[in-house]
């Protein structure tokens, strides 16, 4: 590396350490002249870093924000401090950011020399956290399949379904979906020609291949997550018409448990699914929404065995004192 490029570098890390900095101090830190400074400041404003100077007899320099992201000079602390803020965010505490926290925490890491690495792994491994999530799921397996999204690349893994029944899938994989409790990958089975969720913590040794792919018309990867664990796996998948915005409806039941389309501004349509229809009914009445079963045939019987059943015991006598 250059003398100027190391000064480049060193420059900019007290640019990022401190707010602002009179050009004597910097020229004193870097022991060079001032104009080598103003001439250095001119080569990262041509990098990309807003760096702006500040008149006055309290000014300097100053590096601000600019229309883009130019690469980032962080210290030791902070480079962990994002990696761990990174992880958390991934796991599910900021909601809505998972993928690309991940994404991002592993470009981190793929760069950190190793006694940093050594650092966030350490803290990673110690940390427990008071989570009902009875999935648990490496942070370096999500770092893998982030990657592998990221950057095209096929995996093959092992996969067990919720019989119990093991396979080996080769895939492309395209988006890591997070409900809050869970995991899943959405990625085209090569062998079956055909779009598949993978719940993350069922996966087996993935290994990347080496090969790269782009899959062509994948799916909206949250509904896709969302059909799939909502109705897909159970005897019985419902339709029903509600009597309410969709927005008012998706608001009262989670993406895992049923999926609501509008049909316009004041209806919408609900799909579930369960083993048992009394437990739809039972749901459904719940919601304290005007609804219309469609699908199937059956479940109409089974809201009108439960009406009857509540008209019933309304109508009972008085209990025993």
């Amino acid at each position: 590396m250059t003398d100027t490029a190391v000064r480049l570098l060193r420059l900019l890390s007290l640019l990022t350490a401190r707010r602002t900095w009179g050009g004597e101090e910097l020229a004193d830190r870097l022991n060079v002249t001032g104009r080598t400074v103003r001439r250095d400041v001119e080569r990262l404003r041509e990098l990309g870093y807003p760096v702006a100077a500040v008149p006055g007899p309290a000014g300097g320099y100053t590096l601000g924000a600019g229309t883009g992201l130019p690469p980032l000079l962080l210290d030791d602390d902070a480079a962990v401090a994002v990696a761990l803020g990174l992880h958390t965010a991934a796991s599910g505490a900021v909601a809505g950011i998972e993928e690309a926290a991940l994404r991002a925490a592993a470009a981190i890491e793929q760069v950190m020399p190793t006694r940093l690495r050594r650092r966030v792994q350490a803290l990673q491994a110690t940390t427990v956290a008071l989570t009902a999530n009875d999935a648990v799921v490496e942070s370096s397996v999500l770092a893998l399949l982030a990657l592998a999204c990221r950057d095209g690349e096929r995996l093959r893994f092992g996969h067990l379904d919720r019989s119990g029944i093991d396979s080996r899938r080769h895939v492309e994989p395209y988006r890591l979906v997070s409900t809050g409790r869970r995991w899943y990958l959405v990625a085209r089975d090569l062998d079956r020609d055909d779009w598949r969720t993978f719940r993350v913590d069922r996966l087996r040794r993935p290994q990347p291949t080496g090969r790269h792919s782009t899959p062509t018309d994948p799916p909206d990867a949250a509904r896709f997550v969302s059909d799939a664990v909502s109705s897909a796996p159970y005897r019985w998948q419902a339709r029903v018409l509600m009597d309410a915005p969709a927005a008012v409806v998706a608001d009262l039941i989670p993406p895992t448990v049923a999926v609501v389309e509008a049909i316009d501004e004041q209806r919408c349509l609900l799909m579930s699914g369960a083993d048992s229809l009394d437990n739809i009914a039972l749901h459904l009445a719940a919601l304290n929404v005007p609804f219309t079963p469609l699908e199937p045939p059956e479940l109409r019987d089974r809201c009108a065995a439960l009406a009857q059943r509540l008209h019933n015991a309304a109508r009972a006598g008085q209990p025993l004192p």
